[in-house]
């Protein structure tokens, strides 16, 4: 085996890419399951404690400008465990939604020791609904990607979920815990590459006022090459464009607001040659607003020599000393063999 194609299969091992998306010789995922008939129920899902963000164990907690505090990596031999691109953690830290881009979400509590991330319990998964409850027929339409609280909590509220190839935002009512069928949706007014559409949604505002709506999409660049962006204030169903630069052609995977105005952007590339990288990046509250071309500062960088993945859904909330603490998930694509679906915590330092 030539060099070249020695280093392209170390790549392919490391990388944890996204085949589906990027590989040109159209290489497929393992079949996403089909969440049809899944009706609600509880799950076992392992747990191993990740020592250190870094592969060569370097035990350093400053990362960019987070601190690391911890992570795991999850399996199950659930058919429906897997591919999960969007994720909300309650207000305490306590709960968890995620959803998958197979049309499935999955609930569930963590559990700390010392502060740290120990595991994760009392799993439940179910099938994301249509209108009315209904199943969702379509495979097309259960590409959900995001979810964000809108109001209530995560046992009984409102969750918004984004779907990246029939692209909508649902309004999805939380029932003990469980996800039902949505109420209504919001959609961007403009069509899409289906495999690049909405990717994120947030809220964004100060405080408890935070009822603005932000999504962006994975990849759609408008006419200056900027990230397009939605922005819908207060109760309009039309959305005003935003814009985030595109720094080194980085993908939007997912997009959230803390309560003083700030808007933190998760991001990812792939190349054959340099395999998967993730970046943070953070919007001061002033640069949200109608019609903003938006850049911000980058919070946190990695490649391979940390412990990243997909990374594709996060979270923030905020603990008992007051300190912001970011939490992502990655998507596996059901890939097992590859890739890995891995929930990574940092604090939000100053």
């Amino acid at each position: 085996m030539r060099a070249g194609s020695i280093l392209f299969f170390v790549l392919l091992l490391l990388s944890g890419l996204h085949m589906a998306k990027v590989n040109p010789a159209g290489a497929q995922n393992t079949p996403k399951p089909d969440t049809l008939v899944s009706e609600p129920r509880s799950i076992e899902v392992n747990s191993w404690q990740l020592d250190s963000f870094r592969k060569d164990k370097m035990r350093t907690t400053k990362v960019g400008k987070l601190k690391w505090l911890g992570g795991l990596a999850l399996s199950s031999s659930t058919p429906v465990f897997g591919g999960y691109s969007g994720l909300e953690v309650s207000s305490d830290g306590r709960r968890f939604i995620a959803v998958s881009d197979a049309g499935s979400w999955l609930a569930g509590k963590l559990v700390y020791e010392n502060g740290r991330l120990l595991k994760i319990a009392d799993t439940r998964a179910g099938a994301i609904k249509a209108l009315g409850n209904k199943s969702l027929q379509r495979r097309r339409d259960r590409d959900a990607e995001a979810v964000r609280l809108m109001s209530g909590n995560l046992v009984s509220g409102t969750a918004l979920i984004s779907f990246e190839i029939n692209q909508r935002i649902g309004f999805f009512p939380i029932r003990e815990g469980k996800i039902a069928g949505p109420t209504h949706y919001l959609r961007p007014g403009r069509r899409m590459s289906a495999n690049k559409g909405l990717e994120s949604v947030a809220l964004v505002g100060r405080g408890g006022s935070r009822r603005n709506v932000i999504a962006f999409a994975e990849r759609s660049l408008n006419a200056n090459g900027h990230h397009r962006g939605f922005l819908w204030s207060g109760n309009s169903t039309r959305p005003q464009p935003v814009a985030l630069v595109n720094l080194q052609d980085f993908d939007i995977t997912d997009a959230v607001g803390i309560p003083d105005g700030r808007l933190i952007i998760l991001e990812r590339r792939f190349r054959w040659s340099e395999g998967i990288k993730m970046r943070i990046r953070e919007i001061a509250a002033k640069s949200v607003r109608p019609g903003a071309v938006m850049n911000g500062r980058t919070l946190l960088r990695a490649d391979l020599r940390y412990e990243i993945d997909n990374m594709e859904g996060i979270s923030a909330h905020q603990d008992a000393k007051g300190r912001t603490i970011l939490t992502l998930i990655s998507d596996n694509n059901f890939n097992t063999f590859l890739q890995r679906t891995l929930l990574l915590q940092f604090e939000l330092t100053k």
